[in-house]
Parts: C-alpha cells; structure tokens; sequence
C-alpha cells in the first residue's frame, strides 16, 4: 500500500498528488513513468512522474480527470492508500545520458501543453540542479488551467506563457512563441515538447523547417504501460516501437502525427482494437522488454 502525503488540485480538472514510495523514488530519472492501481479491481493507469524526492522516499504525480478511474482517485484524500504503485518504467530523458559539460554548452527549449507541462518540469528541473539553463513555454487553452507556472519559474532562465483565448500574457499557440523567439534572434540546439498529439504535431512541422532536433513524449497514448495492449504502437522512421516499453521520448520528426492520432481513434472501439491486431499481427504487442515474454 502507498500513502497519499499530499494532494491539491491544479484546477478544476487536474490534480497533484504525492505518494510515499521509497524504491520508485531512489530509482527513477526525469522521464520514465509509473503504473498505479487503486484497488484490486482498480484500472491500470500509467502516468509520467511530476518530481520525486529521494530523501523523502516520495513521488509527484499529476492527473487529468477523463473517466472513471481518475475520478475515483480524485476521490481519495491525504492520508489514504493506493494498493499498487509501480516503476520506475520506461526509459529516463536523453538529457540524463548526456555529460553536463556538453548541455551546458546547449540552447535547450522546452514545450508544455495542458497538463504536458508536469512531465517537462522534472526534466528543467534535473537541468537546473546540475546548473544547466533552459527556456520553457507554457500553452493552454486558457488562463485557468495552466499549471506550474510559479514552479517553473524557479527551474528555467526564460518562462514564456502563452493562451488559445489570449486570457492570459499573450494570445496564440506555442509554435507562434518559437516563431517569435527565432524572430528575435534566439537560436536552440533541442527542443524537447511534450502535450497533446496535435500540438506536438505542429511544433515539429515547424522545428523541422527550423532544422531544430525535437523529442516528443508519446505518452498520451499509452494505456497499458508494458506494451501488451499494443495502443502505444508507433512507427519512428522505418522501426516499430512501443512508447512505453521503447519511450515515451523519440524524435518528433520521425513520427508520422497523422497516422498516429488516427490509429489512437481506431484503438477505441473493440472493434477497431480487433482490426489493428489482425493486421499488425506479432508487431501488435510490444512485451514489457523485461520478462522475455513477448518472445
């Protein structure tokens, strides 16, 4: 059992929870996710790690409210329990394999989108600690769902926010922020973005022209979480990978956008889940890469 230590909403939709679980904590790197149960009859929901603090033994997560399971957990209070809590899983950030020295010397910029912005901050947050500057944006539709805006202040050299409806700093979508840094003589060796599939979409529709390397989190569409389900099936250039076993990070010009948010509609239905099997066949699962079960 895991102890909720602490728990405050976001907004009205999106909420923060801390969790004591010691090994996940000593382990884990900016990046990687966990997979929690509420209760023995709980839906398995992998959700990428907000920040963790190894001294504390505690792990930050930040959850949307879409359906039944995160409602039930929006339920739950400080001093109550999650039955299961797994990770660390997947792999951590490229930048935690890089030698500091190097990112140093490394324009880096960060994108978050709606609820996107909890898994950048760990990683502006692992560069700050190690005195790496970063630039970060922030977008959401509107002013009252941004989330972590004081607390990615603290992590970053430049903090750019930006609105869909303009209730807030500026109007526009994260690409108009680049496009207006670049116009203004900013130049960055790596964007990282993490958000919605259609904003990541459009930020490497520009990157690219940009010739700017971009990673992309692809874990909006993991369900899962160990790749058996086969949802988080993507092709990155001409390799099959699975975003939760593989990622959730890979290169964002890599990734056919279309066909991957068209392939997340189809996996919705039964029926739909059904038709990908069958024409995916052994390439549908991607096994949890530990176990040698998918062999």
């Amino acid at each position: 059992m895991y102890k909720i230590i602490k728990k405050r909403f976001l907004n009205e939709n999106t909420f923060e929870m801390v969790i004591e679980a010691k090994r996940v904590s000593k382990n884990c790197l900016p990046g990687q996710f966990i997979i929690l149960k509420i209760d023995e009859e709980g839906e398995r929901i992998p959700l990428t790690i907000a920040d963790y603090d190894r001294e504390k033994g505690t792990i930050t997560i930040v959850v949307q409210v879409i359906g039944a399971s995160t409602t039930k957990l929006s339920h739950l209070e400080e001093g109550e329990f999650i039955q299961d809590f797994v990770g660390p899983i997947g792999m951590p950030s490229e930048l935690t394999k890089e030698k500091i020295e190097d990112l140093k010397n490394k324009k880096i910029l960060f994108v978050g989108g709606g609820v996107g912005v909890a898994p950048v901050y760990p990683q502006a947050k692992w560069l700050h600690n190690n005195g790496v500057d970063c630039d970060v944006i922030i977008g959401a539709r509107s002013k009252d769902i941004i989330i972590y805006e004081e607390e990615m202040k603290k992590v970053c050299k430049n903090l750019y926010i930006t609105t869909d409806d303009g209730s807030y700093i500026r109007k526009g979508m994260v690409t108009n922020v680049i496009e207006d840094l670049y116009k203004e003589g900013k130049k960055y060796d790596l964007c990282i973005a993490i958000g919605p599939l259609i904003m990541m979409k459009f930020v490497c529709k520009l990157t690219k022209t940009l010739n700017l390397k971009t990673i992309v989190s692809m874990n909006p569409l993991m369900v899962d979480g160990t790749g058996m389900c086969g949802c988080c099936r993507i092709n990155v250039g001409d390799e099959v990978k699975f975003a939760c076993v593989d990622g959730p990070e890979f290169d964002g010009h890599k990734i056919d956008f279309d066909n991957v948010m068209k392939r997340a509609q189809i996996y919705k239905t039964e029926e739909g889940r059904a038709m990908l099997k069958l024409k995916e066949g052994k390439t549908h699962h991607g096994g949890c890469g530990v176990c040698g079960g998918e062999k």
